[in-house]
C-alpha cells in the first residue's frame, strides 16, 4: 500500500472515530417535559400531586409535567418501562413485585408514612377492639388486592386460623355492609371511609375504623417511582421534579393553607362536595404528616423489609428482593 493509501485510511479511520470521541465527557442533556402517572382518581389522597402542577412548582423547575390521573387500568410501573412516562405512584406490593420481575423501577419518596387502608365496622355490633376480636366474623376482601395480603399477615401474626373467620369476596358495590351481610368492609379511611361513614350517620348508626397499623402490620402504601435508567441519564430533571413535588406537598398539607388546597382538589374532583374534601384532607394530613416533626416523603426501610417479608410469607414472590437496594433516601431529605 502506498503513502497516498495509507493517508486515506488513516482520515477514514479518523472520521469513524470522531463521534465516540466527541461524545466523551458530555454530559446527559437533561428533559424538561415529562409525564407522571398517579395511582388512582383525582381527590385528597392526591392533593400535592394536583397542587404542584396547579400552583406553578414544576414550572419554578424549569418542568413541564403532564399529571395524569390513575385508576383500576391504570399501572404507572408499566408505563415506566415502556417510556409512557417518567414518573409514577405505585404502591409496595406492586413495587416489590415488579422488582421481582426484573423492573428497573425505584423509589424516590414515600408518601403515607401509615397505610390508610382500614376496616369500617359498626360498633354497637361488633366490637372489634383486637385482631381475636375478628373470630367468627365475615370480613370483607378484595381477592387478589393489597387489603388480603395485609388480612391474611395479621391473622398469620396472632395466630388466627383462616377457617375461623368468613371471607367475603368485595367489589366496587357497598351494598352487602349495608344490608349487614359483612360485619368489616376494607376501606381506605382518608376517601371511603369518610362517605360510607356518613350514609351509617344519616341512617342513625355509628361506624368505627380497625387498623392492621396498630396491630404491628407495616404495609407501606402509596410510593413516587422512576427507574434506573432515567436517574442514571437525566439525574437533575429527577431532582428538579421530586424537589418540587415535595415542597408542594408539604404546603398542600398545612393547616393554614387548606381553603386553597381544597379549592384546588375541588377543580379536578366536582363530584365531591368542599366539606367531605376538607375532612379527607384532614385525616390523609394524619397519615402523611401526623406532626411538624415528620419529613414528608421519608422511606421507612423497616416497613418496606416487612412488607417484603409478608409477600415473601404468602407466596406473592418467590425469592427475596432486597428491596432496600430500591429505595433511594438522597432524593426525600428536606
Amino acid at each position: 500500500m502506498n503513502i497516498k493509501n495509507n493517508v486515506t485510511v488513516a482520515l477514514f479511520m479518523l472520521i469513524m472515530l470522531f463521534p465516540a470521541f466527541s461524545g466523551c465527557g458530555k454530559k446527559h442533556e437533561e428533559v424538561t417535559k415529562v409525564s407522571y402517572r398517579l395511582k388512582w382518581l383525582f381527590n385528597a389522597s392526591v392533593a400535592g400531586d394536583i397542587y404542584a402542577d396547579a400552583n406553578g412548582y414544576f414550572k419554578k423547575e424549569g418542568l413541564e409535567v403532564e399529571v395524569k390521573e390513575g385508576g383500576p387500568e391504570r399501572d404507572a410501573i408499566k408505563e415506566l418501562e415502556m417510556g409512557h412516562a417518567q414518573f409514577g405512584v405505585a404502591s409496595a406490593d406492586q413495587v416489590i413485585r415488579a422488582v421481582s420481575k426484573g423492573s428497573p423501577v425505584v423509589v424516590l419518596a414515600q408518601l403515607f408514612q401509615a397505610n390508610p387502608l382500614q376496616w369500617i365496622y359498626r360498633p354497637d355490633e361488633n366490637k372489634i377492639e383486637r385482631p381475636e376480636d375478628m373470630k367468627g366474623k365475615v370480613v370483607g376482601i378484595t381477592f387478589g388486592g393489597n387489603d388480603e395480603t395485609i388480612m391474611r399477615a395479621l391473622l398469620a401474626k396472632y395466630g388466627i386460623k383462616e377457617n375461623e373467620v368468613n371471607f367475603f369476596s368485595v367489589r366496587y358495590d357497598y351494598t352487602p355492609f349495608y344490608e349487614r351481610k359483612v360485619a368489616l368492609w376494607p376501606v381506605y379511611r382518608n376517601a371511603q371511609g369518610i362517605i360510607i361513614g356518613d350514609k351509617l350517620k344519616k341512617a342513625g348508626e355509628s361506624a368505627a375504623f380497625f387498623d392492621p397499623d396498630t396491630s404491628g402490620i407495616r404495609f407501606v402504601a402509596n410510593s413516587v417511582i422512576t427507574t434506573e435508567i432515567m436517574i442514571k441519564e437525566h439525574p437533575e430533571t429527577v431532582k428538579k421534579f421530586i424537589s418540587a413535588l415535595l415542597k408542594a406537598w408539604n404546603e398542600a398539607l398545612k393547616p393554614d393553607n387548606s381553603d386553597k388546597t381544597v379549592e384546588t382538589i375541588q377543580k379536578f374532583d366536582k363530584d365531591t362536595s368542599p366539606d367531605v374534601i376538607r375532612r379527607q384532607l384532614d385525616i390523609t394530613r394524619q397519615f402523611m404528616k401526623p406532626s411538624e416533626k415528620t419529613v414528608f416523603g421519608a422511606i421507612d426501610v423497616a416497613a418496606w423489609k416487612q412488607t417484603e417479608s409478608i409477600m415473601l410469607e404468602q407466596k406473592l414472590i418467590p425469592a427475596p428482593v432486597d428491596i432496600e437496594k430500591r429505595l433511594k433516601m438522597e432524593y426525600n431529605r428536606q
